[in-house]
């Protein structure tokens, strides 16, 4: 339990070394951006800040990670300081909708229903995986939980991609996965740590983080088993923010910012081509 509760404190053991991002705005018309955005001089993010090394508290219970750190660079290059508001990852679209933030920094896949009721601007691939015991055999797949319990985050792909599995194995005869729901990160790792759950589905980046973090209580679970396109979650009511953060991004690729975050995170793998 020691090695979960001090997580944070030992980040640097995974590399976590800060970058500088120096601000080079591209042309952008600002004077187009929200209303509230200007008044402001403020971009408002909403983050589920539970899920390393997209998004997290630190040691010193302020934001970092992948997402945090593309918010900042984004946010400063637009004249802008960002302000995070920690939401479950559920919750994180209704709140979008509601106007209670400008813009979803939270590793938000890329899906048709959610293009239908948001826009998403592309920033990253992503991968699904496992997080096991570190004394556990690894997992070929989601099929190989067929009859054991495996936790997963309420709201996330992993969820449906297990109910996809059960869905085979019921075809076939087999016993379904047991999916133990939790609102947050944190609840479903402690389930794996205290041997209450064989496995808990999650971004395969974050499986990758918590076994350089802690290996001797947790692996990776096998190979990533599934990959898709992560975007900045913009609202359809605000198209010149949306635009205006394409720019930016298109920047930040070109000047090497964007590579950097991705490096000092070691995800260089999941960075979209240039």
């Amino acid at each position: 339990m020691r090695h979960l509760e001090n997580m944070t404190k030992f980040a640097v053991a995974f590399g976590l070394a800060w970058v500088a991002l120096t601000p080079q705005v591209a042309q952008a018309d600002t004077a187009k951006l929200p209303a509230n955005v200007l008044s402001s001089k403020m971009l408002t993010v909403c983050s589920a800040v539970n899920l390393p090394p997209m998004e997290f508290f630190s040691a010193k219970q302020e934001p970092s990670g992948v997402d945090i750190d593309l918010a900042n660079g984004l946010a400063s290059r637009l004249g802008l300081t960002t302000k995070i508001i920690n939401i479950p990852f559920a919750g994180l679209i209704p709140a979008l909708l509601a106007h209670n933030c400008d813009v979803i920094m939270s590793q938000l896949f890329i899906k048709p229903a959610r293009l239908e009721v948001i826009d998403e601007i592309p920033y990253m691939y992503s991968q699904e995986g496992f997080i096991i015991k570190a004394d556990k055999p690894k997992l070929s797949g989601p099929e190989a939980l067929s009859g054991k319990k495996a936790a997963s985050v309420t709201g996330t792909t992993a969820t449906d991609l297990m109910k996809a599995a059960n869905a085979k194995l019921a075809e076939t005869g087999k016993a379904p996965i047991n999916i133990v729901l939790f609102p947050e990160n944190t609840p479903a790792l402690q389930q794996v740590q205290f041997g209450q759950v064989d496995a808990y589905g999650v971004a395969y980046e974050t499986a990758l983080y918590y076994a350089a973090l802690a290996p001797t209580e947790f692996q990776v679970g096998g190979d990533p088993y599934f990959k898709i396109l992560t975007g900045i979650g913009v609202s359809k009511d605000t198209p010149t923010l949306r635009d205006a953060l394409k720019v930016q991004l298109a920047a930040m690729m070109k000047d090497g910012s964007y590579a950097r975050i991705f490096d000092k995170w070691h995800i260089a793998a999941d960075m979209l081509p240039e």
